[in-house]
Formats: C-alpha cells, structure tokens, sequence
C-alpha cells in the first residue's frame, strides 16, 4: 500500500485501490486519509453517455455508474474481464435500437442470470435465463429487447463469471438475448 501526498509529491505512479489519499485542509492542520477505492465508490456516482458504435467497459470509468446506451444502430459493449471484484456495470437504453447492441464478456468468461421482458400480448412476461456458458447479451430493438429504458446490471462474481439481471420491453416473438459466440 501506498501514500500519496499530492502537494509534496513530485510524480506519482499508477494508484492501487488499497491507496490512499491525504489531505490536509492546512498546513499542521487536520489530516483526512481516503482509501483509494472508497474514493472511486463515491466518484462514480454518475452517468455515462454511450452514442458510439462501440464502448469497451473499463472499471475505472464505469464500474458504480450508469451506462445510457444512446445510438439507435446499437452499441457493442465489451465488458472487462471478470475477476470477482464485485464490480457492478449498470446500462440502460437511452435509446430504442434499430439494429443490434451487444454486450460481451472477454476471454472464457461466461454469464448466468436472468432476463424478463414485458411481451406485447396482454399483460405477461417472458423470462430467460443464461445457461453458464452464454457470453453475448444481444439487444435487438424489438425480439431481445433493447427497447427504450431497457435496464441490463451485469456484476463481477467471480474469475470468468458474469451474474446478468436484465428487464426490457419487447415486440414481436419475444426471443433469449443470451448466446454464446465470444468463445
């Protein structure tokens, strides 16, 4: 573990979440020391705008957050590698598709959860659940959902494994979104 005082400082290498930052609102004044990781659980707090065609997850920047996925030809997201950080990578569907999204896992990584989607044929839903060796969440605008306020939670459970909590409205024959095709 490392400390870091910025004002005495001269450079700094890549913090680790079992930093810390200090502070010190004077000089001989009162000392506040901020773990790292409790310091991007505070900062990420926010929401990440996604209109690109693609978006490759990183902890640093969307771990904590949420995720509007705001391109109607879809997004590809590629998730980080799991490693059972706990991390949680919240999305949502700013955005109706008009063609497929997909979000990915890396690697051997696979997904277990479940999807529900609203059917639009009376007041029911259907339900999906990833097998363990599903990888890819497709988002088709209308089938797998991706309709607009689609909410998808992925969270980091374990080395290779992905846990998926994901509603959606849906039209036409309502169809899993899970597959498998990264590896």
């Amino acid at each position: 573990m490392s400390i870091y005082t910025i004002s005495s400082e001269t450079e700094m290498t890549a913090p680790v979440d079992a930093d810390e930052l200090v502070i010190a609102l004077a000089p001989g004044g009162t000392i506040y020391k901020i773990a790292l990781d409790t310091l991007r659980a505070h900062m990420h707090s926010g929401i990440v705008n996604a209109t690109a065609a693609t978006l490759t997850v990183t902890k640093d920047l969307h771990s904590g957050q949420t995720v509007t996925l705001n391109r109607a030809g879809g997004v590809a997201v590629t998730l980080p590698a799991a490693t059972g950080t706990g991390c949680v990578y919240r999305f949502v569907v700013g955005t109706t598709f008009t063609t497929d999204g997909t979000i990915k896992v890396v690697g051997d990584d696979t997904m277990i959860g479940t999807a529900i989607l609203f059917a639009d044929a009376g007041d029911t839903t259907v339900g999906f659940a990833a097998s363990g060796t599903d990888d890819t969440i497709t988002l088709d605008g209308a089938d797998t959902g991706g309709i607009l306020g689609c909410e998808i939670t992925l969270t980091d459970i374990a080395a290779d494994l992905w846990h998926v909590a994901m509603v959606s409205d849906a039209t036409g024959t309502e169809a899993t979104p899970f597959s498998a095709t990264v590896s």
